[in-house]
């Protein structure tokens, strides 16, 4: 059974465009795919510990071969707790507005806690960073007030959303990423109309996405 981890950026709820977008594409893929396994996790209602300077160490242990003292370890047991529920999908579908040109400070918080080495990535001296999540496909619902991509002049914005989600999830092994955007979701002239077409763009990406 295919396994998909639909996480939840926005704090709107209901009156978010991304989560909108992002239902509309799961309720599609859902009717081709019954059996599909659907794991929600909504940021703003999920606990989040900090990732302060134990869980740090731990990392930084981890990637040195060190060995972790009990603060150290307590504190790598609970990042390795979160980040196997993240590896355990085979595939991503986030809902993420744009906020300030980048990405909701609760996502940046939960991928600050799962990416880490030995799990999403490991690091070679001589050639770099190596995901190591194969085989996995992400959907990305972006929404943003005024920027739109490839029209907006800099003073509307610039995009660490898109690029900055792409780059993470690239670096850890996962290549295979569609978009659906609403943007802009303010500056138009016909947003009832421009959400429409988005939301159909969502459907037909499903029926494109087939079987799973």
């Amino acid at each position: 059974m295919t396994k998909l981890l639909y996480i939840q950026a926005s704090p709107r709820k209901s009156d978010s465009k991304s989560l909108q977008l992002a239902a509309v594409y799961l309720d599609a893929l859902r009717a081709t795919n019954p059996d599909l396994d659907i794991d929600v996790l909504d940021l703003w209602d999920t606990e989040l510990p900090a990732f302060d300077g134990d869980k740090a160490a731990a990392k930084m242990n981890v990637i040195t071969g060190a060995a972790q003292n009990a603060a150290g370890q307590t504190a790598w047991d609970e990042i390795v707790t979160i980040t196997k529920r993240f590896i355990s999908a085979d595939r991503y579908l986030i809902a993420s507005p744009m906020w300030n040109s980048g990405i909701p400070y609760r996502l940046k918080h939960y991928i600050d806690l799962v990416h880490q080495p030995g799990m999403l990535w490991r690091l070679d001296p001589e050639t770099g960073y190596e995901g190591l999540l194969e085989g996995k496909q992400a959907t990305l619902a972006l929404t943003s007030g005024v920027y739109a991509q490839g029209v907006a002049e800099p003073a509307f914005g610039v995009d660490h959303h898109a690029a900055y989600l792409r780059m993470w999830l690239n670096q850890a092994g996962i290549q295979r990423i569609d978009e659906l955007r609403f943007q802009p979701s303010m500056l138009t002239d016909d947003p009832a109309g421009d959400l429409r077409k988005v939301l159909s763009e969502a459907t037909h990406l499903a029926a494109a996405h087939g079987r799973i």
